[in-house]
Parts: structure tokens; sequence; C-alpha cells
């Protein structure tokens, strides 16, 4: 066994900072914080190529002294802490001392301070952890810290960083939690030289809301405002209508600090349970506040994470809040009138009644109120409707002849029996032509199957000859409430089967067999997707699959994307929510192939027909089919497609077994 010995100061400055310094945006946030904990009013970064070429952070904060600038870079140097006691109750962002430290042992750092009511500043560079000598030099009120040439003696580090765009949108989404957090505090975000973001510091929550999430986003959302005992919630919550396709805008505080936390997560969501549509997520902005002494910020070393005191104090609170406010912000439902006091102002069949009242009224004397009549469906025709004894249930168009009562008794003959799986017959009238030929007279015939002649120069044995198609050992009686297809199959079993499942399986298992790109279509006005500034960017980052899924998209800004083209099988109005999922996706998938079987799963989905549309019957058979055959048994997500119901269970509900 190797013998144990201490690590050279400036191996475990390194590896100290690898538990701080992740990346650009975590230099970013552990500045950021020092300004906010100084005091600043105004704070404005800057960054270059993702922050790995710079970061520049200035405030007017209370800055630095002279004297305590080499200090200020050592480990566990810090001056929120005294004794151990303030660790039960921290209530600033930067508490640990170690952020200076690490952040200039992998990169070369310029300070430049000044403490108001002084006339020069001081200057202080450092470079790979080691310091220079403190030099006088002329600085407004505040500090300035440029964080340059980030992991430039760490190569292993640097390996790992993500693209440009990545790394700024990371920044960019810390920026923006930050200015959400503090609305007083006036922050202002330069990338590459164009300001990305300026908030007003006005102090209203509505305000850094409007300028760092967008207006659409602004618009949606409702105020919150209650109390759970020692915790007191307040922010934004969206209407329950304007649901999102991820929890991308989910934004929690607690006592000014941005967490995430499953618990805020459920009790948000509880708090929606009847109110929004399945699959979309409320977006929110939400403050909590509680006592110093009931959470503990320090169980994660990116402090995004906290524990709480009381648990379930915290999650009544905010569940609460938001209940009250949506039952609030609701509109009731009009309350029914008594049938006595309905008025119907067409004083037709449609009144009001009881069985008593209207034995009474039809027995009186006197003339009865007239029945208006029923409107014809084609006023220029004088077609009547009628049942088509090949398909049970349709509607046929039969033109009048002039034997009309013969006609008429063959419009609506009893029902013949027919063998299963017979397609359905239109015998429609084409519109274009009328003929007075009665539709009776007409036979249905099947399409013409040309023979294949006889090959003379080839020797075989017989005659080559295409065979009729077989009738499918099916029926498919119709469709009820435009989402299930009634079949009945010739074991005497009836299925219900689920149209849309059923498509989104079909698309699902299309697109996965497919070795090219599916066809585009180019839209003729670009629609600009407002998805958030993580979301934007993480789309940005896989713009190559995106185009190897049929998307052409690119950056719009302020965490929006221009999507120019779009595969053909994606309506234009369903892009930006297709986009928010495939981030969604993105984001929780673990490996490529399973994010990419995600993206496979949203693109099948928003491209099937869907519950509640009317369908060609012709598309209702080709799905009957592909159920019926066994090919389609389950939908990517694992749910049935069709349900079976048997000869018996059928005569059991009605107890005739």
């Amino acid at each position: 066994m190797p013998h144990i010995q201490q690590l050279d100061a400036h191996v475990a400055d390194l590896i100290a900072a690898g538990e701080v310094v992740e990346r650009p945006a975590s230099v970013v946030k552990e500045l950021v914080e020092n300004t906010i904990d100084a005091g600043a009013s105004a704070v404005v970064v800057e960054i270059q190529r993702g922050g790995m070429g710079l970061i520049r952070v200035t405030d007017n904060g209370c800055g630095i002294a002279p004297e305590e600038l080499p200090t200020a870079f050592l480990r566990h140097a810090t001056s929120k802490l005294r004794c151990e006691e303030d660790l039960g109750k921290i209530g600033t962002l930067g508490f640990r001392g170690e952020a200076l430290a690490a952040i200039s042992a992998v990169s070369r750092v310029d300070i430049l301070t000044r403490r108001p009511g002084t006339d020069l500043g001081a200057r202080l560079r450092l470079e790979g952890g080691a310091a220079g000598a403190v030099e006088e030099a002329g600085a407004p009120e505040g500090t300035t810290i440029v964080v340059r040439d980030l992991f430039y003696n760490t190569p292993a580090r640097l390996k790992f960083m993500r693209k440009d765009s990545a790394e700024t949108a990371a920044v960019s989404g810390l920026i923006q939690h930050l200015a959400l957090s503090h609305p007083d505090i006036s922050f202002k975000f330069v990338k590459d030289g164009a300001e990305a973001l300026h908030t007003p510091g006005d102090g209203k929550l509505d305000s850094a809301i409007y300028a760092a999430l967008g207006r659409e986003f602004a618009r949606s959302l409702v105020p919150v405002a209650g109390r759970g005992g020692e915790a007191a919630v307040s922010g934004f919550v969206t209407k329950p209508l304007l649901g999102r396709g991820s929890r991308s805008m989910q934004v929690f505080f607690v006592n000014g600090r941005f967490i995430k936390s499953q618990l805020l997560t459920a009790a948000l969501e509880e708090g929606y349970r009847n109110q929004i549509m399945k699959g979309k997520f409320p977006g929110c902005v939400l403050s909590v506040t509680l006592p110093v002494t009931a959470v503990d910020v320090n169980v994660h070393p990116a402090k995004t994470q906290v524990k709480f005191a009381r648990e379930r104090e915290v999650f009544d609170a905010v569940y609460h809040t938001v209940l009250d406010c949506l039952d609030r912000d609701g509109v009731p439902a009009p309350a029914s009138k008594p049938a006595g006091e309905t008025v119907n102002p067409r004083q037709d069949f449609f009144q009001s009644m009881d069985a008593k009242s209207f034995r009474q009224r039809a027995e009186a004397p006197g003339p009865k109120p007239a029945v208006p009549p029923r409107p014809q469906l084609r006023p220029a025709t004088s077609a009547r409707p009628a049942f088509d004894s090949e398909a049970p249930g349709r509607m046929a168009r039969v033109a009048d002849s002039a034997p009309e009562k013969q006609s008429y008794r063959a419009a609506f003959r009893p029902v013949e029996k027919v063998s299963i799986g017979k397609p359905p017959v239109s015998v429609a009238a084409s519109p274009e032509k009328e003929t007075s030929e009665p539709e009776q007279t007409k036979k249905p015939t099947r399409p013409f199957v040309p023979a294949i002649p006889r090959q003379q120069t080839l020797d075989l044995p017989e005659q080559q000859t295409i065979e009729p198609p077989k009738e499918a050992p099916w029926r498919m009686a119709g469709e009820v409430l435009h989402t299930y297809i009634i079949c009945e199959s010739e074991d005497g079993c009836v299925w219900l089967i689920d149209k849309h499942a059923a498509h989104e399986r079909i698309n699902f298992d299309r697109l996965k067999a497919a070795q090219e790109p599916p066809m585009r279509q180019t839209l003729l006005q670009p629609v600009a997707a407002e998805l958030g500034r993580e979301d934007a960017a993480l789309l940005l980052e896989n713009l190559e699959l995106l185009e190897r899924f049929g998307f052409a998209c690119e950056d719009f800004g302020d965490g929006a994307i221009l999507v120019r083209e779009v595969p053909a099988d994606i309506d234009a109005a369903d892009a930006a929510a297709t986009l928010e999922e495939f981030a969604e996706k993105l984001r929780t998938g673990r490996s490529p192939a399973e994010k990419r079987e995600g993206l496979l799963h949203t693109m099948a989905c928003k491209a099937a027909i869907k519950g509640g549309w009317t369908s060609d019957p012709a598309e209702l058979r080709v799905l009957v089919d592909k159920v019926q055959s066994g090919e389609v048994k389950y939908c990517p997500h694992g749910r049935p497609v069709a349900v079976k119901l048997t000869k018996y269970e059928l005569e059991k509900m009605f107890k005739r077994a």
C-alpha cells in the first residue's frame, strides 16, 4: 500500500475548484451572489464565447478594502460567518468562503474595487491561484471582477465543456433566475457585445418577469399570496387553460435563493388537480419565505437544494395558496333555472313540462301547435336520407324517382343479413351529375381486377392470375365519441379501439424504421416559439438532431427559436408545443438512444389523429385492420389500443347469461 501523504496546496485547490466551478455558469453564480450580498443595486454581467473567453461582473456594492484583497482569495475566507452558531441561521447567498479561491485556481483573475467614501481603489491580479501585489488604481465605487481563460490549466476539465451556445444559455438562465429572486436589483446581461437582458430593478416582481421571461408568459400569470404557519408564499402562477408542455417554467425561491424542490413542485401541481389538461404542467414564479432557522441551505455543493425543518407545513402553504387563487380566479358556472321558469322563445315541442301536462294538452280540443318542418340537408335537391343495408348506421343519399312510394319502401327496407367483413359501400349520388334512376336499381360492384395473361415465353404449369382480395374477418360497426371505433369480429366479439393510440403506434413504428429524414414543409410564415432560455439553449445545442427529425430552426434571441420548416406530418400550430416537449425529452434522456426514442414518441403523438376529430371511414378501416391483424397492440407509452368484449360478457351485462 502506498504511503499516506498530504496533497500539495495547488492540487488541493484544483480539487476544491472542481467541486465549486463546474462550468462558466458556476463562476457567474458565485460572483453575482457575492455582489448581492455586498448590497449592490445594479449588476452588469458580460461574457464572451460562452464565458470560456471572458467573464466580467461589475456591481455598485460596498467594495473590498485594499488590505483585505489577498485574504479574500484564500480558502475558507469569508465575511458572512463568525462562529459555529451562524451555520444554523444562514441568511446570505454565499457563506463558505471557497468561491474566489476556487475560481482563481483555474483561471486568470483581475479584480478592481473601491469602497464608498475613499478616493482611490485597489487592483489585484491572480493567475492559477497565485496572487500578485496589490496596487492602487482609480475605480468607481463597487467591485469589478474579470475572469479570463477558464480551465486553461486543467485540460481534462476543458475538453468536457459544451458548445458556446449552450454555455451562454446556461449563464443566461442563471441571470434570469437571479433577476427574478431579487426584483429590487437591476440586472444587465451582455453576451458577445450584445445586450440580452435588462431588468428595471424597481422592486416589482411582475416587471422582472416581463423582462426575464417574456411578454407572453407574463400575460398568462395571476398573482398569489398566502401563508401557512411560518411559511409565507407569494408570486405568480399560470392560468389552468394556459398550461405548458413541460416543467421548465416552474421557478421557486426560498428566502431569495433559487432552488429545485420536488416538494414544492408536488404542492404546486396538487393545487391544479382536476383543473389542468392531462399532459400539461403549470408555470409559476413562487417565493417562499421562512425563518432562517427553519431551512438548511448547506445540503448541496451548488446550493440549489434545501432541507425544510417542517416539510408538511411548507407543502400545505404552497398548496392552499395556489388552490385559493385558482378558486378565486375561476368564474362559476351560471346556475340553471328550474324547468317551470325556463322561457322557450320558439314555442315548439322543445318545452319544459311534466308528463301529466303534456297529456292534458294533447287531449285538449282545438288546433294543435304547428311543428316547424325539418330542414333538408341539401336545399338544391329533393334527396331524402336512407339507411344503407350494406353499411348499418351510415346514411346514404337516395335520389327521388317517379314512383316515390316504391323508393321510400326500398330506402327503409329491413336490414338484410350480411357476411362479416364486407366493406361498406357508399351509394351517395354524385353532386356533379344527377340521375333519375332509382337508387335501389344500382348494384355495388367490386373494383375491376384484370387477370395477368398467360406468359407464352415461359413454361408455367398454370395460368398466373391475381386472386380477389379476401374479406376481412371483422366488421366495422361505427365510431363513438369521435374517439373509439366499434368493431365486430367473426368469433362474435366486440372490440373498442382507441383511434389516437393506434395511429400513434403506427407513426412511431414508421418513424423508428425510417432510414431517411421525414419529408418537410416550408412554412410561409416562420413560427417564433418562445420556450425559455434553458429550453431554447438545449434545442440549439441539438440542431443537428432536429434537422434529422425534419425541423429547420435557428436562434431568435431571448429564449425564442425561429422555426422555418417542420415535418410534413406536423401541423404548424403544433410546432412550439412539439419543440417544448422535445426539450423535456432531451433534458430527461440518459442516453442518445433514450433521447431519440423520446423524440420519436413526441413526433408520433403530434402527427396522430386526435380523439374528438371526425375521421374518414376508410381511415378508420385501416386502423382496425392493423389492430385486428395483431400488428398494433400497444401505444408507444404502453397503453392498450383495444378492449375486447366477448358475447358472454355482453349478455351478462344485460342479464341474458
